[in-house]
């Protein structure tokens, strides 16, 4: 004899008075996990900044952190204690391996693990900004150098300062005439400027008229736009720097943006190296020489260790060709501050 069971849907089932049926329970699962769900959805905080929700400690959309409101003054120097030490890390470790790892950031920013390092260009930037800001407030007086020849043969050599070279060392041609001015003399000097190349109409003048303003406040407005339009041409200087790199290295190929940060590495490496001398010059004088001299050894072996770690060719090999690059770098800085200077001089 077969006996078959009742499908367990059809089964009859005895639920106790005051209960509800498993199904109606069932049903009210969803429910409540939903509510619940709902109240951890509201409970999740949101970014001050943006509103979107942060589950953790940044907000994912902005990169804020998440902090309480300031409501006291130790609150807000306790923030702004961590801001300087620990909190914001990267600064900190940008700098270290700035100034005692040649080529590493580089390597590591080539290599994708940007993160935790400040941007090659913001870190450059800032760098330059206070490099040039540090130049401007200890910079000294302008000086001349005077030569003095005899039948077109050097005789002697004298460094002045600006405010002496004015009133010495005149020649026959420009020597006080009775009862001049100095302005008149200026204005008569000036007009002696006969400039023979291209453009002579148009720069004849413009020269004439810087040699009256460099002339009436003694280089200072001169000195000041040199400061101030130096970093610009700094900046522009490294691509060309950048695709004498690329000649060098054309075998193994590298792209043109791995040399452009190397360089932009390197010359922030530059300023803040020259940053620190000038700190230990103005804290211990009588040290400022061997100071100058450690500096004078660092950069270019600086360069030497950057050019191994970033492009890992042999020593003979890149010592030939830091060698070339320094020549190159002379050649073309020289020829990129003298048309700073003309460039600062005409738009004074």
């Amino acid at each position: 004899m077969t006996t078959t069971a009742a499908p367990p849907a059809e089964r009859n089932l005895t639920v106790p008075a005051g209960s509800s049926p498993p199904a109606a329970a069932a049903a009210s699962t969803p429910t409540a996990t939903t509510a619940v769900n709902s109240t951890a959805a509201t409970s999740v905080l949101r970014c001050d900044n943006c509103g979107a929700p942060v589950p953790g400690r940044y907000c994912a959309a902005c990169g804020q952190r998440v902090e309480p409101p300031v409501h006291s003054l130790w609150h807000f120097l306790t923030v702004a204690a961590e801001d300087l030490t620990h909190a914001d890390s990267r600064l900190w470790r940008t700098l270290a391996a700035l100034l005692f790892k040649p080529g590493y950031l580089t390597r590591e920013f080539l290599a994708g693990r940007r993160a935790r390092y400040l941007p090659p260009v913001r870190l450059y930037l800032v760098l330059s900004v206070a490099f040039f800001l540090c130049a401007t407030l200890g910079h000294r007086q302008p000086r001349v150098v005077e030569i003095t020849t005899d039948h077109g043969a050097p005789k002697a050599v004298h460094v002045r300062p600006l405010e002496e070279a004015a009133g010495a060392g005149d020649t026959a041609a420009g020597a006080a005439k009775p009862a001049e001015t100095l302005e008149q003399r200026s204005q008569r000097e000036c007009a002696l400027i006969d400039y023979q190349g291209p453009g002579q109409a148009r720069l004849t003048p413009a020269i004439r008229d810087a040699c009256l303003k460099i002339r009436a406040d003694k280089g200072r407005s001169l000195q000041e736009a040199l400061y101030h339009n130096m970093p610009r041409a700094m900046f522009l200087f490294l691509p060309l720097l950048a695709g004498a790199m690329m000649l060098m290295y054309w075998r193994p190929r590298h792209y043109y943006v791995e040399h452009l940060l190397l360089f932009v590495h390197n010359h922030a490496a530059v300023f803040l190296v020259l940053m620190l001398a000038w700190g230990l010059s103005a804290l211990m004088p009588r040290a400022a020489g061997w100071v100058d001299f450690a500096v004078t050894l660092y950069i270019p072996w600086y360069v030497y260790r950057s050019m191994r770690v970033v492009y890992g060719q042999a020593r003979g090999l890149t010592l030939g060709k830091l060698v070339l690059l320094s020549f190159f770098y002379l050649v073309s800085g020289a020829v990129m501050f003298t048309l700073t200077f003309v460039y600062s001089a005409l738009t004074l």
